[in-house]
């Protein structure tokens, strides 16, 4: 029950045999490390590959946003400068938001139920 040295000579030979059956670009230790250096930037590295692409894609998202809240900005600024000008469209608005009516005139406001 005690250590057995053979151990080690046929753990050696079994690497052997796979080290022997590698195709010789594997085994220049130029290939070896480019490919180490390759798999610790794209998976194991802070600022890795994986992380990269969910960060531009974040981006991409973001840029969407920014395109969306200028039309916006935009559209709200038209209707701003129509209101702050137009006669028509104050009473059009206040009419519509604020409910309010001239003098002998009825409101009737429907709701409708969401069932």
């Amino acid at each position: 029950m005690g250590f057995d040295p053979r151990f080690f000579f046929t753990f050696g030979n079994m690497l052997k045999e796979y080290y022997d059956r590698l195709p010789p670009i594997l085994k220049n230790k130029f290939v070896l490390v480019t490919l180490a250096l390759l798999i610790w930037v794209a998976f194991f590295d802070s600022n890795n590959w994986i992380k990269q692409a969910r960060l531009q894609s974040e981006i991409d998202d973001l840029k969407e946003q920014k395109e969306y809240y200028l039309k916006e900005i935009e559209k709200d600024s038209i209707a701003l400068f129509d209101l702050t000008n137009n006669t028509e469209t104050q009473e059009k608005f206040a009419r519509e938001k604020y409910l309010m009516k001239k003098e002998n005139e009825d409101i009737i406001v429907i709701i409708k139920d969401d069932e």
